[in-house]
């Protein structure tokens, strides 16, 4: 290897080390082989993705049956296990939260855009979220989320998780941002939600 090529990997391998994903607390809800399973395959994704600066919190919980929730605790359930993509993703989503929690101002700013862009998106069942601010929000969410998995996977890989989305949970959400990528990414960035 050419001193060049020495010192350009050099490079690459301290740059990894000051971008690393932070430090994350895993927890295991009842200590299942599911569980155990689903965090040491998270462990070995988030030393694999550079997930710097994307991290908001610093502890998960693994729970086999749980929905996944970003809050009190960032919780994850074991149903991926098998799919280090959709773990990834549901990963990336929930942490979003916490960033739009910590922007509500740009992030009301951003849902009434929407509102007005997109009248009457589906509420409850697979195609919508809880309530019409939670659908709104969510396209937020599941947005930032592709933007960021076309970064970690790539766009194909990227694309592929957010088509089955788009059959799985929220699949109004999930369709809307597929099929109107740069209409919510403009609004998105515009109202400064998505620098990362």
């Amino acid at each position: 290897m050419r001193l060049s090529e020495r010192l350009a990997l050099a490079i690459l391998l301290c740059s990894r080390l000051w971008a690393a994903t932070p430090p994350i607390e895993i927890s295991l809800a009842h200590g299942s082989a599911a569980e155990t399973e689903t965090r040491d395959q998270l462990q070995r994704l988030l030393r694999t993705y550079d997930l710097s600066g994307w991290v908001w919190t610093r502890k998960v919980m693994i729970e086999e049956r749980a929905i996944p929730h970003s809050h009190p605790v960032l919780t994850l359930n074991t149903r991926h296990v098998k799919d280090d993509s959709l773990l990834l993703s549901t990963f990336v989503h929930e942490e979003y939260h916490w960033y739009e929690t910590a922007h509500p101002r740009e992030t009301a700013a951003a849902i009434a855009e929407l509102k007005t862009k997109f009248p009457g998106l589906p509420v409850g069942g697979q195609d919508g979220a809880a309530d019409e601010e939670s659908s709104y929000l969510h396209l937020i969410v599941c947005y930032a989320e592709w933007q960021k998995m076309k970064t970690l996977v790539g766009a194909e890989r990227a694309r592929e998780v957010m088509v089955f989305w788009a059959g799985d949970h929220y699949r109004a959400i999930y369709r809307l941002v597929l099929d109107n990528e740069a209409v919510v990414g403009d609004i998105v960035k515009r109202q400064g939600l998505l620098d990362k």
